[in-house]
């Protein structure tokens, strides 16, 4: 029986994790990087250990620290969580050899697994169905698009989509230095790219008695940059037959690496339907909680059980309506997913939906670890009522901080190819501009509401007089704004103007407006007979407004303009916090730069960023190198545009 479990990761899985430890009885200890030090996993668990550092190099990814964390906090197992060293067969080792209990599979099935290519070749004898792979030598247009895929790792590193054969040698090279920094493996190959496919994949559980569970389907097709971003159980639209060729695959898969605790066999479905093994996940995956919910079960109690040496049921329990998760990212879609930081004021979802989060309200959103914020999942006995829900709870979720993805999660449930089961991995990029369009009445509105919460928080607003007023100005920026041209143009600032006097409130660009109560954190406007409700919070100079029309975040701007602020003409600035990873071939100062053109590289929350020249001309200064952390706003690059001929 285990007594102590030290969970080798942090935030979300973690306490995820330390929630069943709590319910059974288990004594807790965390790990911390000095970043995570005050993060709830650790304010959460019995134990914790300092793992000194920030970066994952220093702490999540030294298998010797871990191991003697655990063995100084008197731990006697050790569950690696998702990520990080979660599929690694030699920190499995190193664990056991430390004679503590490792909470996953043997090492050989990791180490199996481990290597895309290897375990291709372990699929093909277990009779599992797979995709040809194209040997990059003797690629030809007829075999386009290809993939670019790394052997170790996964996670979206190292994966490269070629539409142009003559793209292919740059993009295998790149695919191979982004694997060897992610993974420290540059191992990569190619297989065909099939347009219009689905992701599907199949939970599994073993125990060392001889007994596979295939625990129903996931569709896990809504993807950007290779990465999942909404998931659900069971798949939509699969018939029987290909339900139990799928159950069958996995079972097959898992029996021929002897595998032992919870994994995940991903499957690709072209769009005629037909599956293709991808690869297979030795450890929990993020979105295990839509199978939980549907086949009634706690797969980390589970994975439990079978480490301490108990026999599953002969068969597993069966599915029960339908689930729906969607990840909450600190990210902005409509910049190219670019990676947000700061403080996370207020996460809030109603009741009826499952919040599984790595932060509670006041903790801070760095740039050291994945963007991921929360999992929200739905259940209901039907799958349109699940998305229904889930969608609902997203619309009237409270998320004051950094900029998230949840309008365009709930645009996306609400789309009707997603209510249609039309599903492929290529549909947010599809969508995009569809799912992240705002509506610019809805953001003027929420900015005039803004204006009148300020004005009643520092007068007695509301308080008529039958002399008319002057006329009152206020101006907001809309957030995110990621560089000088949003932050200044005159789609981001909304300059409000408004006046109260006898007959009410008079506001430009508002014409029959009609202001019915205001209060700080509160304004109800009426326009057309329909009155709507604006929810009001300011933290500093940022604002957020909720109200039925979406949400809209604002930096309130000061009257006047420092000078000091303004930038240089061509200037580029870090569009987030991170790392310099790579310049472009060539790229040095003097040297002459078309627009688009990519001339470095950043890394931040585990994605790989690129910056490019905003415009044709020169390059006439250059503040970046490889291994440079920069922080949101710094001065990269200078490009001197050509002046028009």
């Amino acid at each position: 029986m285990l007594t102590s479990l030290l969970v080798a990761n942090r935030g979300e899985i973690a306490r995820r994790i330390f929630r069943t430890c709590r319910e059974l009885g288990v004594a807790t200890v965390a790990v911390h990087s000095d970043a995570d030090a005050d993060t709830p996993h650790v304010r959460e668990a019995d134990l914790a250990v300092r793992l000194p550092g920030d970066s994952p190099a220093e702490t999540y990814l030294r298998a010797d620290l871990l191991v003697k964390a655990a063995l100084d906090a008197g731990a006697d197992a050790v569950h690696p969580g998702y990520g990080f060293l979660a599929e690694n067969a030699a920190f499995a080792r190193a664990v056991l050899d430390a004679g503590l209990v490792w909470i996953g599979p043997p090492p050989g099935a990791i180490e199996a697994m481990a290597s895309k290519t290897r375990a291709k070749e372990l699929m093909r004898a277990a009779r599992v169905p797979l995709p040809d792979t194209v040997d990059p030598a003797a690629a030809s247009t007829g075999d386009l698009p290809l993939l670019v895929k790394a052997a170790a790792g996964g996670g979206g590193r190292g994966m490269r989509v070629v539409r142009e054969l003559e793209r292919l040698p740059a993009e295998l090279a790149a695919a191979r230095q982004e694997a060897a920094a992610a993974f420290g493996d540059g191992e990569v190959f190619v297989e065909p790219y099939l347009e219009g496919g689905r992701h599907v994949e199949v939970q599994v559980l073993a125990d060392r008695h001889g007994t596979v569970w295939a625990l129903g389907t996931r569709d896990c097709s809504l993807q950007r940059r290779h990465q999942k971003v909404i998931e659900e159980c069971p798949a939509p639209g699969l018939d029987g037959q290909l339900r139990d060729t799928l159950h069958t695959a996995a079972v097959r898969a898992a029996r021929a690496v002897d595998y032992e605790g919870a994994g995940t066999v991903e499957f690709l479905l072209s769009a005629d339907g037909r599956p293709y093994f991808l690869e297979m996940n030795t450890r929990l995956q993020v979105e295990h909680p839509v199978t939980e919910a549907v086949h009634g079960v706690d797969l980390v109690r589970l994975q439990l059980s079978v480490a301490e040496g108990e026999a599953l049921p002969a068969e597993p329990p069966p599915a029960r309506g339908h689930a729906v998760e969607a990840r909450l990212y600190a990210e902005d879609p409509g910049r190219d997913w670019q990676p947000q930081t700061g403080t996370l004021h207020r996460l809030a979802l109603p009741d009826g939906v499952r919040l599984d989060s790595g932060y509670d309200d006041g903790d801070t959103v760095t740039a050291h670890y994945d963007p991921m914020l929360a999992k929200a999942v739905a259940w209901a006995p039907t799958r349109a009522a699940a998305v229904r829900r889930l969608a609902g709870a997203l619309r009237h979720a409270t998320v004051h901080g950094p900029a998230t993805n949840r309008d365009l999660l709930g645009a996306a449930l609400t789309h009707p190819d997603f209510a249609a089961g039309r599903l492929h991995t290529g549909f947010l990029d599809q969508h995009l501009d569809d799912l992240t369009r705002t509506d610019p009445a809805g953001t003027s509105a929420a900015a005039l509401a803004a204006a009148l919460a300020d004005a009643t928080g520092r007068s007695r607003f509301g308080g008529w007089r039958n002399l008319p007023s002057g006329p009152q100005s206020k101006s907001y920026r809309a957030e995110p704004a990621t560089d000088a041209t949003d932050a200044t143009g005159p789609a981001a600032v909304h300059e409000v103007r408004y006046r109260l006097d006898r007959d009410g409130l008079h506001a430009e660009g508002h014409p029959g407006t009609r202001l019915v109560t205001a209060a700080r954190d509160r304004v109800v406007l009426e326009t057309g007979g329909i009155r709507r409700t604006y929810r009001v919070a300011r933290y500093g100079t940022r604002v957020h407004v909720d109200s039925a029309e979406g949400a809209r975040a604002f930096t309130a701007l000061p009257r006047f303009t420092d000078p000091a602020a303004r930038t240089e003409p061509g200037s580029l600035l870090a569009p987030m916090p991170g790392t310099v990873t790579r310049l472009a071939d060539g790229v040095r100062i003097g040297t002459a730069v078309a627009a688009g053109q990519p001339l470095l590289w950043l890394e931040a929350m585990k994605m790989e960023h690129r910056v490019t020249a905003p415009a044709a001309g020169t390059l006439t200064a250059l503040h970046a190198e490889p291994g440079r952390q920069v922080e949101v706003g710094a001065l990269l690059a200078v490009v001197t545009e050509e002046p028009p001929s």
